[in-house]
């Protein structure tokens, strides 16, 4: 297990375009979702695929429990999927000795971008990058496992 200190950003613009590794094909979507914890599958690039289980009632700090599964199985599993899948590419993005990564959405979620930045501990706002936009850490509406249920936050 691992517990995560986890902070969000919205991404305006593409000045992190440059210092960006190649991306990674994600597809994920949730098969469980309460107020404290959530089941979620990913398929990335079609070849790996993991089952994980977040724990914890804030979106900033939760215990994480992550296991690779065949990809068959989770193909299999989509059937059980309850909201839309979340489709998007992820950017690996390193700053400060830190790595970001930030998530391209696309499909219903065409246009929103978001870095998250997961550490073992805190990371100082001095610390951050410039082509960081509005901190969303804590904003439920912009959870993964909101966006596939709810879709796009409001304006």
């Amino acid at each position: 297990m691992a517990k995560e200190i986890e902070r969000r950003f919205l991404v305006p613009g593409g000045a992190w375009r440059p210092f960006a590794g190649e991306p990674r094909a994600f597809r994920q979507f949730y098969l469980a979702v309460g107020k404290d914890r959530s089941i979620r599958v990913r398929i990335s690039d079609e070849r790996d695929a993991w089952l994980t289980t977040k724990f914890g009632e804030t979106t900033h700090i939760r215990d994480e429990f992550e296991y690779a599964i065949p990809v068959a199985d989770a193909r299999e599993m989509a059937t059980f999927a309850i909201g839309s899948p979340i489709v998007k590419q992820r950017y690996l993005v390193d700053h400060q000795g830190y790595r970001y990564e930030v998530d391209v959405f696309a499909a219903a979620l065409q246009g929103l971008v978001i870095a998250e930045l997961e550490t073992p501990d805190t990371v100082a706002d001095t610390l951050l990058p410039q082509w960081l936009g509005r901190e969303i850490t804590g904003d439920n509406a912009y959870s993964n496992a909101s966006l596939a249920l709810n879709g796009m936050p409001p304006a």
